[in-house]
């Protein structure tokens, strides 16, 4: 086995100019870190109802709760505090869209309707745009080429790239509006419009060069009452403001916590992987390695990072794991492999620091 990461957790430290690393690439796989993979987490794999109910509708209640407070609140240090309860309860209610592309059908009777019902078409994320596209991401043969849907080398692109792609999220909340308002119904009306809108602007995608193919059998039924959902929600929200139904305020305070939501997934994203692949082919331990862990001790990754994102490395290599067993599987791969084993190397302790390796490696036309 080649060790080609250091022994131990990585700490990320500021970048600093050192050798050139060896292409993802050229990674082999680690047969011994895959294999205890899945025979240590073989009991782990069952997904719990309980678990997922409570976490998901406690938070979408107190996400709701708190825009409300917000709206109503006497004061802006208290409206401030109310809406960063809203960002963070509603952002763990919306990462739940996640487990939907992974849980076995039939596995959570009920779940998938209900996060739409909640949180998918309310936010203008019903779970259509991600399902159908995370699955290809996680794709051993497209993972970090151009048919990856969620994948850019941002590492190795121009400095700019990466304060952009956190900016772009700020004005999604608008984009989606418009997306559902007015192209959903034009498009219906226009088929070659649908088309591009199928394969452009119908999927959480952030390679520009991916295509979407058009929905087929029971995905397409799926896909036409969320999008219908989100037509009606959407052109509901432009009457409530053009009428003064709802006071212009409260759409805004509603809109501001949406946009701040999609912006901590974003500068989530930005950690969630290396991005260092150039577009080659990689194996799964290639993949792990590119991707990002930030484990225990630190508490604030299960803010920025929850339902088990802060394990997204290891999601890599047990896509099918629940979210809720992750903290587990790891502690029993930490303990298991051998201090050489590929898996100590993608956990890191500190987002801050893996975001400001990114930027300083960009700069530098180099991975971070």
């Amino acid at each position: 086995m080649t060790t080609i990461n250091p022994p131990a957790d990585r700490v990320a430290t500021p970048f600093a100019p050192s050798a050139p690393r060896t292409p993802k690439s050229a990674i082999a796989d680690d047969m011994a870190m895959i294999r205890a993979a899945s025979e240590l987490t073989r009991d782990l794999v069952q997904p719990s109802a309980r678990i997922y109910w409570a976490d998901f509708l406690a938070s979408t209640v107190i996400g709701y709760a708190g825009i409300a407070a917000a709206i109503l609140a006497p004061s802006i240090v208290w409206m401030l505090l109310a809406a960063t309860i809203a960002v963070v309860a509603l952002y763990r209610a919306g990462s739940f869209i996640h487990e939907l592309t992974h849980i076995r059908k039939n596995a959570l009777p009920g779940f998938r309707f209900a996060w739409n019902l909640l949180v998918g078409v309310p936010l203008l994320i019903p779970s259509f745009m991600y399902e159908g596209i995370h699955s290809l991401h996680h794709n051993r043969t497209r993972y970090g080429t151009v048919e990856d849907p969620e994948y850019l080398p941002l590492a190795l692109m121009k400095p700019w790239t990466v304060p952009l792609f956190v900016v772009v999220a700020a004005f999604a909340p608008l984009a989606l509006v418009f997306r559902y308002a007015v192209l959903t119904p034009l498009s219906l009306l226009i088929p070659p419009l649908r088309k591009v809108v199928v394969e452009r602007y119908s999927g959480m995608i952030i390679n520009p060069l991916f295509r979407r193919k058009a929905p087929e059998g029971d995905f397409r039924r799926m896909w036409a009452w969320q999008e219908g959902g989100a037509w009606a929600w959407s052109t509901l929200l432009i009457a409530a403001g053009v009428f003064g139904w709802v006071p212009l305020r409260a759409l805004a305070i509603f809109g501001a916590i949406a946009a701040a939501t999609l912006v901590l997934n974003q500068i989530r994203t930005l950690v969630a992987h290396l991005w260092e692949n150039d577009g080659a082919v990689l194996t799964v331990t290639g993949q792990f390695l590119d991707s990002v862990n930030v484990p225990p001790p630190g508490l604030l990754p299960e803010l920025w990072a929850p339902v088990g994102l802060r394990y997204h490395a290891l999601h890599h290599l047990l896509p099918g794991l629940p979210y809720h067993s992750l903290a587990e599987a790891h502690r029993r791969l930490k303990a298991a492999l051998p201090a050489d084993s590929q898996y100590h190397g993608a956990n890191y302790d500190s987002l801050p620091k893996l975001v400001a390796n990114l930027v300083a490696g960009s700069a530098r036309g180099k991975a971070a």
